[in-house]
């Protein structure tokens, strides 16, 4: 459904649907109690000032009944942002394509506590291209190679390539040696590299991290190869069949390796400031795929490295 209203500073109109019956008498008053940690006039200046409006962009009154309308689009207020000091690269630029190389800590897209400080925000607004949507994602948390789609004309064509798993995603990672490992015998889980680690991940909503079902088929599946190993830390690379939330961090992890710095897994760590100087280690490195526009195949790498990767021999 698209937004009668446009992109600002670089953001997008946010999408709230409105029940068609229920104990609110007016859409403001379902609002009211839907934002009640915000101020109640805060609220009521935005609809006097036009600023929460219907499908076809009609701004809606105080006294806009319930039932009339089944969404109303609006800016969200910008919040208090901590500013994210590292800057997104642009690897590559075409009409309808743009690889960048995003750091550690900013978020792919805004939500929650980051609104300017996301690459598609920076992107749009530096580069003025206002229809600039991400084919795939990151986690926040996650740095390396990103995808941006310029037209919606051709953004499906790229889109289907991840949907049907015609992208090769090459990434890297940096965990703690596992306490058992041995030296001569090199070996995750039981089993010597290259492995393949299958499970079944599902995201429940309201919770922070996805939670793994052994007693349902796998639906998420990635191949770990050794790339090196030091006194301290095991360095992996990781080939992902699957495009499951937050599968390389679980799945590390159940192989008793996980990711450096992960807040997460194998244990969530109580909500703390980010610590610029202790990234994730977790890294992506490659794309290729073939161009569904041109045929042409097409490969990307990221100019970034992981801190804590062993030096290599």
């Amino acid at each position: 459904m698209p937004s009668p209203l446009p992109v600002r500073d670089g953001v997008g109109a946010t999408r709230l649907r409105v029940p068609v019956e229920g104990p609110w008498p007016t859409v403001r008053a379902f609002m009211a109690e839907r934002f009640f940690h915000l101020d109640p006039k805060l609220l009521l200046d935005r609809f006097d000032r036009g600023e929460i409006v219907a499908f076809d962009g009609t701004p809606l009154a105080r006294e806009t009944p319930l039932g009339v309308h089944d969404f109303v689009w609006y800016y969200r207020e910008p919040p208090v942002e901590r500013q994210i000091p590292f800057d997104v690269e642009i690897l590559h630029q075409d009409a309808d394509l743009i690889v960048v190389d995003k750091p550690h800590f900013l978020p792919t897209t805004p939500g929650g506590k980051y609104l300017q400080n996301s690459a598609l925000v920076r992107l749009r607004n530096a580069l003025d291209i206002p229809e600039l949507t991400p084919i795939h994602r990151l986690d926040r948390a996650t740095a390396g190679l990103l995808m941006f789609s310029t037209r919606p004309v051709t953004r499906g064509a790229y889109q289907l390539l991840f949907e049907k798993r015609r992208v090769e995603k090459v990434y890297e990672a940096v965990s703690l040696l596992p306490e058992d490992w041995d030296l001569r015998r090199p070996a995750l889980g039981g089993s010597a590299f290259p492995l393949v680690h299958r499970n079944h991940i599902e995201k429940l909503r309201g919770q922070v991290c996805v939670q793994v079902d052994p007693a349902r088929e796998p639906n998420a599946e990635t191949l770990v190869e050794l790339l090196g190993f030091d006194e301290r830390v095991l360095h992996t690379l990781l080939r992902p069949h699957s495009g499951r939330m937050h599968q390389l961090r679980v799945h590390l992890a159940e192989l008793g390796a996980g990711i450096l710095n992960d807040a997460f897994y194998p244990d969530l760590l109580p909500e703390a400031p980010d610590d610029f100087a202790h990234p994730l280690q977790l890294l992506a490195r490659e794309l290729r795929f073939t161009d569904p526009l041109t045929g042409t195949p097409r490969e990307f790498r990221t100019r970034r490295s992981l801190q804590d990767a062993p030096a290599r021999e």
